[in-house]
C-alpha cells in the first residue's frame, strides 16, 4: 500500500499490550472522508517529529491488519514505520474545514448503528454519532494500578527498554471510568464510557491543580463534559469498537473522542 495520508481525529488513553508494552489507538480519516484506525502505535515511543496531533493530516505506510476482521483496521507496515506530520486543519471559522471531512455521515439512531456493526457484510466500527440529549457525565472508581502480571511479563520481555533512553516509564493508569449518559433520537438510553486520551490528560491537570484532591479534579472535568461540551457546543461522539467485543457484546461501541464546534444559532429569516 502506499502512503495514506490520514487527519487524525481520535488518540485513546494508552493501555498496555502484552505484546507492544504500551499503545494508543488512533483513528481518523482519508481525504475522501472514509474512516480509518491505525493499530497499533507506540505513540510515546516515537520521535518528537513524529508525535502527531489531533486534527494533523499525517502520512504513513499502512497495510491491512489481517488479524483484525473490522474492515477500517489497518496497521502501520512494520512497528517502526515513519510517521510524517504533513499538515494541520485549525478551528477556524467555528471548524469549518474540520466538518467537511468529519461529518459526511452522521448516526443519530443508536439502534441502526449496532446492528450495522454486527452485520458481517459490513461490520460499522467507527463513525460519527450526535446524541439528541445529553443526561450526565459520571466517574466511577477502577483499579488504581496496572496488572501486576502483566507488567511483570513485559518486564521480563524487556519492552519498557528503549534504545536511546534507558527504561521506559508506562503512562499512569486512570484511576477513574468517564461516562456520558445520553438518548439517541429515537429515546433509547445509553450509558458510554469515554477513552479519549484528551480526557485522562484533563483528570491529571485538575488533579495537580487541586493539589490531590480528586472529587475536585472529577468535578472540573465534569464541568468541561457536561456544563460546557454538552450544554454550550454542538457535541458530537466519535464512537468506535474494541475488537474483542465487537460481536459479543450488545453495544460494543465506546466514545474514543468528541468533536465540539460552537453552536451556531440561526438568525431570523425577516
Amino acid at each position: 500500500m502506499a502512503l495514506t495520508k490520514v487527519l487524525i481525529t481520535v488518540k485513546t488513553y494508552p493501555t498496555l499490550s502484552a505484546k507492544y508494552d504500551e499503545l494508543v489507538c488512533t483513528a481518523g480519516f482519508r481525504e475522501d472522508g472514509t474512516w480509518i484506525r491505525l493499530y497499533p502505535v507506540p505513540f510515546r515511543k516515537k520521535s518528537y517529529n513524529e508525535q502527531y496531533k489531533k486534527y494533523d493530516w499525517i502520512e504513513i505506510d499502512l497495510v491491512k491488519n489481517t488479524s483484525d476482521f473490522r474492515p477500517d483496521s489497518f496497521r502501520p507496515k512494520t512497528i517502526d514505520s515513519e510517521i510524517k506530520v504533513v499538515g494541520h486543519i485549525d478551528t477556524a471559522n467555528n471548524w469549518a474545514e474540520r466538518k467537511k471531512i468529519c461529518l459526511g455521515k452522521i448516526y443519530y439512531n443508536l439502534t441502526e448503528l449496532i446492528a450495522e456493526a454486527k452485520n458481517k457484510d459490513i461490520r460499522t466500527s467507527l463513525s460519527v454519532f450526535k446524541p439528541t440529549e445529553i443526561l450526565d457525565f459520571t466517574a466511577e472508581l477502577v483499579d488504581r494500578e496496572w496488572d501486576k502480571d502483566k507488567l511483570s511479563k513485559l518486564n521480563q520481555l524487556n519492552l519498557f527498554e528503549t534504545s536511546k533512553e534507558g527504561k521506559f516509564e508506562v503512562v499512569q493508569k486512570l484511576p477513574y471510568k468517564f461516562r456520558f449518559i445520553f438518548k439517541d433520537n429515537q429515546g433509547t438510553e445509553s450509558r458510554m464510557m469515554i477513552e479519549d486520551w484528551e480526557t485522562g490528560q484533563l483528570y491529571w491537570n485538575c488533579l495537580a491543580k487541586h493539589e490531590g484532591n480528586e472529587a475536585k479534579a472529577i468535578e472540573d472535568v465534569r464541568k468541561k463534559y457536561f456544563d460546557d461540551f454538552a450544554k454550550t457546543k454542538d457535541l458530537h461522539f466519535f464512537l468506535g469498537t474494541s475488537q474483542v467485543h465487537h460481536h459479543v457484546s450488545h453495544n460494543p461501541f465506546m466514545i474514543i473522542g468528541t468533536f465540539h464546534p460552537k453552536l451556531e444559532i440561526q438568525g431570523s429569516l425577516f
